[in-house]
């Protein structure tokens, strides 16, 4: 009896046959049941008998995944299992006379060849043709085989067959699995059809997927117990008994809204009394029913346009007519990943309830800190995961026990869906845009990446804020996508010309000439809505404005803090709230301090990325409720003077609303992401419920030394976004910034700003032309450099159809995941440490910091910590809620090895225990009881009000 799966504490195993059997059946169940109609379209389309192929081929190749496990390069490594196999005819060595050698043929290799040979040696393929089906068996654990491996197989034979008398033995038996295999998933006779099928590499890739989570499924021993117990099971009872223990939820399956817009923006989503939807929202709703089949949407609009709402109501019409299963949302931070989990859980809630009576749908938080989001977790406590059989009473009455389920909502964290490698198959999924860069990486298990985006509407929002590298990986993801016919929305206020051509080019395909892109490449209308279907010509759609209009005027400022702070004081005289943005922590801290003297540390709110977890979320909870928008801070905004000074946290997704912008000098579409929280919303007619002096909208630009020759920005700022976006963006601004000057009209000037300064003019005065010619050159450089770097992980194109997966992945990264390390992969960021901030007593007490807010449990700051003992898991919670990611001065190799060897002195063994899963293996950083330490020659100060001061120790 050939074996399969072996469990050493137990003896339990279980043999080939039936692991095979059970994957088949469960891939049959995943066709059925779960996996969506685009997906299951996108394979019927690439066979003779459409989807009926579709599915025979998936429940065949996850049959089939396992037979390299019937060689003696696999069988030889339980001695007491082989040694039955030897009494049946099957010699093989053992594992210690095969050696080293038994790494040439990995199971997965060895049923690669062995399927391949089978259909060339019994079924008359010859060719290439064998290996686009029998790549999905090498590629079961993640990775498809090189070109050379089975080269280098190919020497040693007796690792797929004992030579001599026993070979015609193990030929035998691994020609009767396969048969089997063929006979039972029903393609016996289909194989003389598919001889001449081209498989396109997303049909592979999707199909290498399904098996990954088939076989998965069916190697749980809870869900699929070993042998002995499982002995007399009915194999049907076995299947639909593990189908319901594991109780995965089903994909959506949208209906298309009917009506006009207005009724679906109405029936969607909660809009203000007399609000009406705007021409943005009207435009993409007709775009996404009128596109001949779905595509790629661009939509370029104002800050303030309900941008999001117009993308979810595509994703709904897009869904309905492609197929899709669930939507994925992905951001550019964990922040506004978590703000945009909480706007996809509302929705959902308001979608049509047909599929009620199917179950939940499954949700998930795609970032790294996504078990500290306290909406996610309320969604994980309503799910168990499935526990052993019952096998006391009769095989009939077998089932699984959910225990732990408890709540029979609509949404669910299921239990099977989560971790980083599943996660991603959840329907309704937001989170940061690295998850959809991984796609684009050469990595391991890409395969369900790539099947978890494939039955998917993706939405790509602020697609402004990815720098070269990450846009490198950006337009491969989107190239593979069109491929996969996935839906797009992308979401932008402030998208260069030519950025928008090349998401649109990357996503139609190399098949779409150059030229069908002249017009995306220099329209500069505004609002805009760029379509493309794939392997299609991109049509635009000019909405109309929403008629809201701000004119902004420009002044500039001179840096010296002492100015800026008389400044703000005069301004301020008869009251409002004013934000400065700073583009470095440092600047913000010592503007903070210098305005404090002025008005009072209760007049001026700090907001960076340098605060622990818990305290940064509380930042943005408060700025929302104290200048949010009329109703929703109503009764909390500041009735004195107050000073709000931030880094770009407040550039995205915070719909926050200022009086008064004094800003940095920074690349031209964040300056004017930054004017959109400037008067964003009516505050009375004629803004009359602002104070007097304010009622204009005014921006101070700063960060410039103004007095010299050519206007210098600070270093700060050359050091995060580089001379040349900076002295474009100042071009660009000049004549708004004159005395006399024409205020900067929001959103008519929008486009023409932003596209004058990322297009081929030049806009700058002759006098600085030498400066700007050398920032070029220096820009360019680094662009190059960039695209480099990113070409060395970043996937290939989908190659012609019939072409293999051999060597999908080859050279790449191994593992990726939305680690710290892993994010490194997808953003050209450089190094740096996160720790967990906690605080020791001078007895050597550990704490939970100060000052943390409480939450529905209670106090959370300043709690005892066990150091003999696990923490209880709350405690250890809040822990792991106080995450800070250190600055840039523990970027350089030096000071971070010297970081982290001190860190590691205070190492507590019982959290390192694996129960303690929220601690183990992390840098804790332990404060004083004044909360200071010192690090790698650095003094450390860490306040509630200011976040985390980093000075050089004396």
């Amino acid at each position: 009896m050939v074996w399969a799966k072996h469990d050493r504490s137990s003896g339990g195993w279980l043999p080939l046959w039936r692991h095979m059997a059970d994957s088949g059946a469960v891939a049959g169940r995943l066709w059925d049941r779960w996996l969506p109609e685009q997906v299951r379209r996108l394979a019927a389309e690439a066979l003779p008998a459409g989807e009926a192929d579709g599915r025979r081929l998936a429940v065949w190749l996850a049959t089939t995944h396992d037979i390299g496990k019937a060689t003696p390069a696999f069988a030889c490594q339980v001695e007491e299992l082989a040694h039955e196999m030897r009494c049946q005819g099957l010699a093989m060595p053992s594992h210690r006379q095969l050696g080293k050698d038994r790494r040439l043929a990995p199971h997965g290799l060895a049923g690669q060849q062995l399927l391949a040979e089978w259909l060339r040696r019994s079924h008359g393929w010859s060719g290439s043709a064998p290996m686009q089906f029998a790549v999905v068996v090498g590629g079961h654990h993640g990775v498809p085989p090189a070109r050379g491996d089975a080269r280098a197989l190919a020497d040693y034979p007796e690792l797929l067959r004992t030579p001599g008398s026993a070979e015609a033995r193990w030929r035998a038996v691994q020609e009767e699995l396969l048969e089997a295999c063929a006979r039972v998933a029903g393609v016996d006779a289909r194989l003389a059809a598919w001889r001449d099928v081209r498989l396109p590499q997303p049909v592979q890739a999707v199909l290498s997927g399904l098996v990954i989570v088939a076989d998965w499924i069916a190697s749980n021993p809870d869900l699929f117990p070993y042998f002995p117990d499982a002995r007399g099971q009915f194999s049907e009872t076995r299947w639909e008994a593990a189908w319901r223990g594991l109780a995965l939820p089903e994909p959506w399956r949208a209906v298309a809204p009917v009506g006009s817009a207005e009724e679906l923006f109405a029936d969607r989503f909660s809009l203000p009394a007399g609000a009406r939807v705007r021409p943005v929202q009207e435009a993409a709703v007709a775009l996404a029913r009128g596109m001949a089949r779905p595509g790629l949407l661009v939509v370029e609009a104002p800050m303030g346009e309900g941008k999001t709402e117009a993308a979810l109501a595509a994703v709904e019409i897009f869904a309905a007519r492609s197929g899709a299963g669930g939507c994925f949302f992905a951001l550019p931070t964990m922040a506004t990943g978590n703000a945009m989990f909480r706007r996809l859980l509302d929705w959902l809630e308001r979608l049509p309830d047909e599929d009620a009576e199917r179950g939940a749908h499954a949700v998930f938080l795609a970032h790294s800190k996504s078990a500290l989001n306290p909406r996610y977790t309320e969604l994980m406590r309503g799910t168990g995961k499935p526990v052993a059989v019952d096998i006391d009473g009769p095989a009939d009455s077998w089932e699984y026990r959910a225990d732990a389920r408890t709540d029979s909502a609509e949404l669910v964290a299921h239990h099977w869906l989560r971790g980083r490698k599943k996660g991603m198959l959840s329907s309704f999924v937001a989170g940061t845009v690295d998850q959809l860069l991984f796609s684009a990486l050469k990595s391991r298990h890409l395969a369900l990446r790539h099947l978890a985006l494939a039955g998917k509407v993706v939405v790509v929002d602020e697609a402004h804020a990815y720098d070269t590298y990450m846009s490198a990986y950006l337009d491969r993801a989107l190239s593979w996508l069109g491929a996969y016919g996935v839906p797009v929305v992308v979401l932008s206020a402030t998208l260069p010309a030519g950025r928008r051509a090349e998401l649109a080019r990357a996503y139609a395909g190399e098949d779409v000439p150059e030229a069908a892109f002249a017009e995306v490449r220099t329209a500069a209308d505004y609002p805009l809505m760029t379509a493309v279907c794939p392997g299609g010509a991109p049509m635009l759609r000019r909405p109309e404005a929403s008629g809201r209009a701000t004119e902004v005027w420009l002044e500039p400022l001179g840096d010296d803090p002492a100015a800026l702070a008389d400044r703000l004081v005069a301004e301020l005289a008869e009251g409002g709230c004013a934000l400065v943005v700073r583009n470095t922590v440092d600047r913000v801290m010592d503007t903070a301090a210098q305005l404090r003297e002025r008005f009072g540390p209760d007049a001026v709110t700090v907001a960076h990325s340098r605060f622990v977890d818990l305290h940064r979320a509380e930042k943005d909870a408060g700025l929302l409720a104290r200048f949010g928008p009329p109703g929703e801070c109503d009764g909390h905004r500041p009735e004195g003077p107050h000073v709000v000074v931030a880094s770009q946290v407040v550039e995205q997704s915070l719909d926050v609303d200022f009086d008064l912008l004094v800003t940095d000098l920074a690349p031209v579409d964040l300056v004017l992401q930054r004017l959109g929280r400037l008067h964003r919303h009516q505050r009375g007619e004629q803004q009359h419920d602002r104070p007097p002096r304010l009622r204009t909208a005014r921006c101070l630009v700063t960060g410039v030394d103004w007095a010299a020759e050519t206007p210098e920005p600070v270093s700060g700022s050359r050091v995060i976004y580089g001379a040349y976006p900076l002295l474009r963006s100042l071009a660009v601004l000049l004549p708004h910034l004159e005395p006399d000057g024409p205020p900067v009209r929001l959103p008519d000037d929008i486009s023409p700003l932003v596209q004058t300064a990322y297009g081929e003019g030049r806009p700058e005065p002759d006098s600085w032309r030498h400066l700007v010619e050398a920032a070029a050159q220096e820009h360019e450089r680094l662009r190059a450099a960039q695209h480099r770097k990113a070409d060395d992980f970043r996937l290939a194109e989908a190659g012609r159809p019939g072409r293999a997966l051999l060597g999908w992945v080859d050279a790449g990264v191994g593992d990726a995941d939305d680690t710290r390390a892993g994010r490194q992969q997808v953003r050209d960021t450089p190094e740096t440490l996160e720790v967990l901030v906690v605080q020791r007593t001078a007895d050597g007490e550990l704490r939970t910091l100060p000052g943390l807010p409480d939450d529905e449990e209670g106090r959370r700051g300043g709690l005892s910590l066990p150091l003999d003992a696990v923490p209880p898991p709350r405690l250890a919670r809040i822990v792991a809620s106080c995450g800070l990611r250190l600055p840039y001065q523990f970027s350089f190799r030096k000071v971070a090895d010297q970081a982290i060897e001190e860190l590691e002195q205070l190492c507590v063994p019982a959290w390192q225990q694996r129960e303690c899963h929220w601690l183990a293996g992390q840098l804790i950083l332990a404060l004083d009881e004044e909360c200071q330490c010192r690090l790698a020659g650095f003094e450390l100060r860490y306040t509630r009000a200011d976040g985390l001061e980093v000075t050089r120790a004396p």
